[in-house]
């Protein structure tokens, strides 16, 4: 059964979702780390596979950037394909100096000016948080791969492209000391809530707020493999 934004089949979807919001980077990680990969969808050109990471059911299936997209997929997923587990993997601009290129964060909680969740849902806070026990799992995960993750608030913004005149970095640097920034949690977090199902998010720093240290488009599509693993791991942990 599709809908009009997937062409996969009900059963084709393993109950945990990987979501980057690069198809590019969903199409590096299947047939980069998932045994026998197989596209379920490609509808819009938004990338979704399955296979098996350690012999266990896995797929990844990009989001696209913004809450409405990542809205539209993981509403989708989680109703029509029963999927009872996405973790947002993607990118983030860091607001704290201590954070570098490369590290790893995961959102404990998300903060945004979207109007998303109270348009679709009446919820009207600010900040929502993930599920606690795939946070858990996350967590759990990256120690067994020795791997170091930062966990804290994140900034998810509705805009990528700010005017001069619109003053927002002190609250979200300062006053909450939100880690970074990013364009999907928010929504993603609101969608599980909903739906009583479970999300988190990692992300990798790709550039950051406080240095002028940035990846390329390459460096975002193939090398943040330590988020990746992690994710992997989590995602088949009983």
């Amino acid at each position: 059964m599709s809908t009009p934004h997937n062409s996969a089949e009900k059963g084709q979807f393993a109950k945990t979702v990987l979501m980057p919001g690069d198809p590019l980077r969903a199409k590096f990680i299947a047939e980069t780390f998932l045994e026998n990969p197989v596209l379920v969808n490609n509808v819009r050109g938004v990338q979704g596979y399955t296979g098996t990471w350690k012999g266990k059911p896995v797929s990844v299936m990009a989001s696209g950037m913004g809450m409405p997209s990542i809205g539209i997929y993981s509403y989708e997923l989680f109703t029509e394909y029963d999927v009872e587990n996405i973790i947002r993997i993607g990118s983030a601009g860091a607001y704290q100096p201590e954070l570098k290129l490369f590290d790893v964060i995961l959102a404990d909680a998300a903060y945004s000016e979207s109007s998303f969740a109270r348009e679709q849902c009446g919820n009207t806070s600010d900040t929502i948080k993930p599920s606690a026990e795939l946070n858990e799992k996350i967590k759990k995960a990256a120690a067994n791969l020795g791997m170091k993750i930062t966990e804290g608030l994140i900034h998810s913004s509705d805009v990528f492209y700010r005017e001069k005149n619109v003053t927002y970095l002190p609250k979200v640097m300062n006053e909450l000391h939100c880690l970074g920034v990013e364009m999907e949690s928010f929504a993603l977090f609101s969608n599980a809530n909903v739906l009583g199902k479970n999300a988190a998010c990692l992300l990798t720093v790709s550039d950051s707020f406080v240095s002028p240290e940035i990846t390329t488009a390459e460096q975002r599509q193939t090398a943040f493999t330590d988020m990746m693993k992690i994710a992997l791991d989590a995602a088949i942990a009983d």
